[in-house]
């Protein structure tokens, strides 16, 4: 693998890791200086911290791949213009697909419905509402870099689109820690993966991610009950 996606990968981990140091900071700061409510003290810190490490971690490995032009299929070239819009929006309807099939299957094995990983994201939201950005853009970047340009591209050199697909999809999944789901996000997992290899361009599967999880959002902060 590259050097540069070492680095990557040990800025993603930093980034995870850092909220065993960053949250109690920010929480010590929000209860003694900011007058943070206790019972939301967490919450907030949780929150501020995320925004600070995503956008930290994003601009360090935007810059270490800042000269990187490396196809997911070398003998394919990448889409180009229009092409990548059409793709996107195919790649939201794909996307929302895998998980309709995915939450069937979770059903019919008898797993509920509803994410503890996205009501810890919308209660956050409620309270530090820039954290829309972390949920609806940083993240959905940085994991696609991660986990497909990456992940799923180093292990796809190795083998083939089925055996990589899944690994990194499920690695994809145990990453958002919502094991209950772990069929819904290695579906979507699976799927932002065949954007990639299907189009060549990373920036697909980043915007349909982008659009997914913004649309997820939205809907759960219209339709959540009052």
């Amino acid at each position: 693998m590259k050097r540069e996606y070492w680095y990557v990968l040990i800025v993603y981990l930093a980034m995870q890791l850092s909220g065993v140091v960053g949250v109690p900071l920010l929480l010590l700061l929000g209860e003694n200086v900011l007058n943070w409510v206790p019972d939301s003290a967490i919450a907030y810190a949780s929150g501020y911290w995320g925004l600070i490490s995503f956008l930290l971690a994003l601009l360090i490995i935007l810059r270490i791949l800042r000269h990187d032009q490396q196809l997911v299929r070398a003998e394919q070239p990448a889409i180009q213009g229009f092409s990548v819009i059409v793709w996107s929006v195919f790649g939201v309807i794909l996307a929302f697909m895998s998980q309709y099939v995915a939450i069937s299957i979770e059903t019919a094995i008898g797993i509920p419905s509803g994410s503890a990983n996205t009501q810890n994201i919308l209660t956050v939201i409620e309270l530090v509402p820039l954290f829309l950005l972390v949920s609806s853009i940083f993240g959905p970047i940085l994991e696609e870099i991660v986990f497909r340009k990456v992940i799923f591209g180093e292990i796809y050199k190795r083998t083939n689109f089925l055996i990589a697909g899944i690994m990194s999809a499920l690695i994809f999944a145990t990453a958002h820690n919502d094991f209950p789901h772990l069929i819904l996000y290695t579906s979507m997992g699976f799927a932002f993966a065949y954007l990639y290899v299907k189009t060549n361009r990373i920036l697909v599967p980043i915007l349909a991610h982008v659009a997914m999880n913004s649309l997820v959002v939205l809907v759960q902060q219209v339709y959540q009950p009052t």
